[in-house]
């Protein structure tokens, strides 16, 4: 399981990467949305996935799992969703500025 999870989270990152090559502004964004899930996959895969045991620890516990992964990718997804918003809003501005969401376009003249 943990190595199809692996696989999963290397084409996701995989994608992201592709995406960030684009030129449109958008795909961009899409692409750091996609590199941040992609990373959250792979840290609670490199946990360790545990099936069935809960993730507090008592004295009696035969097994559990690890709490603070968990807690980690919830702090990180709260901040990919700020960073994300921030993001959309910036490149929505950028295109009403200038008409255009193509980087090279936006890169302007090189006598500028």
């Amino acid at each position: 399981m943990e190595i199809l999870m692996i696989f999963t989270s290397g084409i996701i990152i995989a994608v992201a990467t592709y995406l960030f090559m684009t030129r449109s502004i958008l795909r961009v964004v899409f692409g750091v949305v996609m590199l941040s899930h992609g990373v959250h996959l792979l840290i609670l895969t490199l946990a360790g996935l545990e099936t069935g045991a809960p993730p507090l620890l008592t004295e009696e516990a035969a097994a559990y799992t690890d709490p603070l992964p968990q807690a980690v990718i919830l702090t990180a997804i709260v901040i990919s969703f700020g960073v994300s918003a921030f993001l959309l809003v910036l490149s929505y501005r950028t295109y009403k500025e200038h008409d255009t969401d193509d980087l090279e376009e936006l890169r302007g003249n090189p006598n500028e």
